[in-house]
């Protein structure tokens, strides 16, 4: 987190735990608010990757599960970069701006960076950390396009549209939840406007917010668990089945084409008073001996216990009960996501 930015969050209430802001005094408040209010989160517990230079396109086209050629100054994607047996070392959200600029969990940001690094060879193109140079917040709730109307002057009218202003760049993630990327100098005029109106929210707010639109997430409890299709990555956008190679795209294609996926990732609700985490073996008894699951991501739930994004057996799903850790432990509550596959 850039150390000016964290010193007038901080002046400001702001809890901060491994980088990352937990809170501002009251988090079953704010958690409470997260349904139905308008938040202002700090997404610094996200890392940046800035790819820069004329073979930048041609290069991520080459290692990258989404279609790089359809990033531009107005459309975002989500993607993944696999190892070659498709597993997903990491998932994104990739927009253009003076380059291109890759944001996944800062957690991932040093190695996804340096293992990218060792395929550019020849090619002209630069890795650079932007973590600290760029401040990114959340905004969302019913209010969310309003409030930014009113101190940007607009907002992107599609689904993972972009703007880009001399403020900053705004990318609409859904109907009522935005991001808001801006320089450090700029950044804290910006908080005082949207933060009165939008209640100032931890990261576990956002993470909540991602896992209801089933957005998943690869953290290191996670890393070459899933192949993309497993975390509905296609039906995000996050995958092209049109473009040329990349790691894994073999497994990736068959995979889709022989209609072969016998996991996938649902919404579930988990009533526990024990931490649930991403990494998390889930259980059935169709399944005995053997996991039927994993949970992607977890995060404290309005409803009580916790909301998950977890890849599971579908097989197991459709046989009955779903279980967290041990087969007598608690059930999974499965709800519809917000989107078809």
């Amino acid at each position: 987190m850039n150390s000016t930015w964290q010193a007038y969050l901080q002046a400001r209430n702001a809890i901060i735990q491994d980088g990352c802001i937990s809170h501002y005094g009251d988090a079953a408040a704010e958690l409470k608010s997260a349904r139905l209010g308008t938040l202002l989160t700090d997404l610094s517990h996200f890392g940046l990757i800035h790819f820069s230079g004329e073979d930048a396109q041609a290069f991520l086209q080459g290692q990258l599960s989404c279609d790089v050629r359809k990033i531009d100054l107005s459309n975002a994607q989500y993607g993944s970069y696999c190892t070659p047996k498709g597993r997903m070392l990491a998932s994104f959200l990739v927009w253009h701006g003076d380059g291109y600029i890759m944001q996944l969990p800062f957690s991932l940001q040093v190695a996804i960076r340096k293992r990218l690094s060792m395929f550019v060879l020849r090619a002209k193109v630069e890795l650079v950390d932007s973590s600290n140079t760029l401040v990114r917040m959340g905004v969302a709730g019913s209010r969310a396009a309003a409030l930014l109307v009113e101190v940007l002057g607009t907002v992107p009218g599609t689904h993972l549209g972009v703007i880009h202003s001399e403020q900053g760049s705004i990318i609409r993630l859904a109907q009522d939840r935005f991001e808001l990327v801006t320089l450090p100098e700029q950044a804290p005029a910006l908080w005082e406007h949207l933060s009165k109106e939008a209640t100032p929210v931890g990261a576990p707010c956002w993470n909540w917010l991602e896992i209801k639109a089933g957005i998943p997430v690869i953290t290191p409890a996670t890393q070459e668990q899933f192949i993309p299709q497993m975390a509905n990555l296609e039906a995000i956008g996050g995958v092209s089945f049109q473009k040329g190679c990349y790691p894994g795209q073999e497994i990736v294609a068959r995979t889709q084409h022989l209609g072969k996926v016998k996991r996938r990732m649902y919404l579930a609700n988990i009533q526990s008073l024990n931490p649930v985490a991403a990494g998390d073996e889930l259980f059935s008894t169709d399944m005995t001996g053997q996991s039927s699951g994993m949970v992607v991501n977890a995060a404290p739930s309005p409803d009580g216990g916790f909301d998950v994004l977890a890849v599971i057996q579908i097989s197991s799903v459709e046989a009955g009960k779903i279980h967290w850790k041990e087969l007598d432990g608690p059930t999974l509550e499965i709800v519809p996501l917000p989107y078809s596959l």
